[in-house]
Parts: C-alpha cells; sequence; structure tokens
C-alpha cells in the first residue's frame, strides 16, 4: 500500500516573493549611493548601518532621532497611483522635526510594509525617499521591506521613517527665547501631510474624482494638487542657526500652530500672531468653503500656509540671510511677556486669519 505525498508549499505560494524583495534592493542601490555624505560607512545589505561622528565633524556631539510616518496621505497616493512623492513628505515629518531642535539631519532608515509587493510602485516610493535624504543633507543608509500577506488590502501599503542628526551640545535649541523677538513664517507648499483624514472626507463629500481639475489650482488635478509633497525646511533653517541668529524653531504639523509654535517657548511669554501677515494658499480656503469647515479647526488641523516658525533675535539680520538664500518668508509676530508668568505658554492672534472670501 503507497501513500502518495503532498505536494510541498513553498514560501512564494503563501504569498512572500523573496525575489521580489531583493530585486527592490537591488533597484534602490543607485539611488541610496547618491545621499552618501561624510560620516556614511558602508552600504545597503548589511545588518545594521554605521555612521562616523568624528568623520562629519562633530566634537562634542548630542544625538537627535525622530520617527514619523505619511498618514493617510498614502491612501490618497494609492488612490492615484502617484508614488514618486510621498518618500519626500516622508523623509521631511521626520528632518523638519530634527532641525528645530538645532540638529543637523545624518541618516535617515524607512520601513515599508505591504501584503504584496509590487517592485515598480515600491522603488518609485523609495527613490522619493532618497531625494528627500539628498536635498536635506542625509544619508540613506538603510531601511526594512515586509511582505505580510492579509495584513494589507490589496495595492495597499505603510510607510514609516526614522532619522538621527546631531548637534554640538551647546547648540541645541530652544534657546533664550524672550520678549522682544520676532517671529518668521517659512511657507509651506499646501497642506503637506497632516489632516488627509479631513480632506479625502470633504472631497468624498463633493464627488469629485482625483482626476478633475483642481478647483483651486489651474492645470493640475486634485490629485496633483494635493499630493504637493511637504517642503523641506533644513537648509535654511541651519543657515540661520549657525549665524546665531535662531533662539527657536517649530514644524508646523498635526495640532497646526496652536499645537505647535507653544512647544518651543518657555514659561512667561506668549507668541502674538497677526493672521493677516501671510498669504493663505488657495487650496485651504478651498477646504473651509467646500467642508463648511471652523475657523479653529482649520487651524489645529492644517498649517494654513506656514509650514515652519523661526522666533529670533535679529529680525534685520535674519531677513537678510533668508533673501540672499532666495527663501521666501513672512514676518508674523512677536514674542511678549505673558500677563500671567506663571501660566503655561501659550499663543494669540491679533487678526485671525480669513478662510473664506
Amino acid at each position: 500500500m503507497t501513500t502518495e505525498s503532498k505536494p510541498g508549499v513553498s514560501y512564494r505560494d503563501a504569498g512572500v516573493d523573496i525575489e521580489a524583495g531583493d530585486a527592490l534592493v537591488d533597484a534602490i542601490k543607485p539611488a541610496a549611493k547618491a545621499t552618501d555624505r561624510p560620516g556614511t560607512m558602508g552600504g545597503l545589505g548589511g545588518f545594521g548601518a554605521l555612521f562616523d561622528l568624528k568623520a562629519a565633524g562633530f566634537h562634542d556631539p548630542v544625538l537627535v532621532s525622530c520617527t514619523d510616518g505619511v498618514g493617510t496621505k498614502l491612501m490618497l497616493a494609492i488612490e492615484t497611483g502617484q508614488h514618486a512623492t510621498v518618500g519626500i513628505d516622508l523623509v521631511a515629518m521626520c528632518v523638519n522635526d530634527l532641525v528645530v531642535q538645532g540638529a543637523e539631519p545624518l541618516f535617515f532608515l524607512d520601513y515599508f510594509a505591504t501584503g504584496k509587493l509590487a517592485v515598480a510602485d515600491a522603488a518609485k516610493v523609495v527613490a522619493g525617499i532618497a531625494e528627500g535624504c539628498r536635498q536635506s543633507g542625509c544619508a540613506l543608509v538603510g531601511g526594512e521591506t515586509a511582505e505580510m500577506p492579509g495584513m494589507y488590502a490589496p495595492g495597499h501599503y505603510d510607510l514609516a521613517g526614522f532619522s538621527v542628526g546631531a548637534a554640538e551640545r551647546g547648540a541645541l535649541l530652544p534657546g533664550r527665547i524672550s520678549a522682544g523677538d520676532s517671529i518668521l513664517a517659512l511657507p509651506s507648499s499646501g497642506v503637506h501631510s497632516n489632516g488627509f483624514s479631513l480632506v479625502r472626507a470633504i472631497v468624498s463629500a463633493t464627488g469629485l474624482d482625483w482626476s478633475a481639475p483642481a478647483p483651486f489650482a489651474s492645470g493640475r488635478t486634485l490629485g496633483e494638487a494635493l499630493m504637493e509633497p511637504t517642503r523641506l525646511y533644513v537648509k535654511e533653517t541651519l543657515a540661520l542657526h549657525r549665524e546665531g541668529l535662531l533662539r527657536g524653531a517649530a514644524h508646523i504639523t498635526g495640532g497646526g500652530l496652536p499645537g505647535n509654535l507653544p512647544r518651543v517657548l518657555p514659561q512667561g511669554v506668549v507668541a502674538v500672531l497677526d493672521g493677516e501677515s501671510w498669504t493663505l494658499p488657495p487650496v485651504f480656503r478651498w477646504l473651509a468653503e467646500t467642508g463648511n469647515v471652523a475657523d479653529e479647526e482649520m487651524l489645529r488641523v492644517f498649517n494654513c500656509g506656514v509650514g515652519m516658525c523661526l522666533v529670533v533675535s535679529d529680525v534685520q539680520t535674519s531677513s537678510s540671510l533668508l533673501s540672499e538664500l532666495g527663501i521666501p518668508f513672512s514676518l508674523i509676530g512677536r514674542i511678549e511677556a505673558a500677563s500671567d508668568p506663571e501660566g503655561a505658554p501659550a499663543l494669540r492672534f491679533t487678526a485671525q486669519p480669513h478662510f473664506r472670501g
């Protein structure tokens, strides 16, 4: 009596393609190599990444680390098939947080997880990550690709990023912020990577397709306009800091101006902003009007045109330096002594931004 053997099951049969993962690593190696900077050691493929702080020029460094994702903006990338720029978003959400602490971004790692690996799409995502690293002067030293059948809907993926920077021990931010300092705003490129659950809900209620003309951006589809990547603020922020002009900085992400600028202020002071002092990008007027979103909610959810706030002691010299670098900016407020010195740091507006009309 003989028993027929059962056919064997492979990892590929279970939904994981090792060869696809290897192909992705090979595809992204040139992009990662292009991000090399002083201090980088080795390349992709090792069990861990090495970095030489001495070779990067630091003498008594303090390490600063950040991690973040792209949020539900990924749903828009997946639904539109636009994968080339979400990697820039991922890098920006991390390194923009590093520089507000006075740190220079050194290296970056990513985590890409999906149910079934589509090498071409994943390569576009990682190429965007490499481009974000190149623009911010940090090296893409490694990452992880996870293919997990059953964890994600077909075609879906998730991203996480991790960045490490360094600052000399005496150069960490925020510094001595005090009454009389000025607040400069660096403009955002659009919605950036926060609030997309609300954005998607508003768009869904309109019935508009992502391929429809954007009501707020001539010559672009709705999807293209909303996928505009998060702006990187590394070089201009560090330029001010290295000149000793920067006392504090706030990356305006989830929580908006009210939720982020007070985080860098010491007790005893208040940030006083003129909400009419910067240009409100058309996308925010459209979202407010189309979704009938309250002004307070707009300010709490979105950056509303301000991607980075810089607290400076010498506004004239700071303005001149930014102008020389070709960086647009607005003077949006000042630091004043708080009426209640024992109270929590706060923010108030002399005039609220106008989201309608």
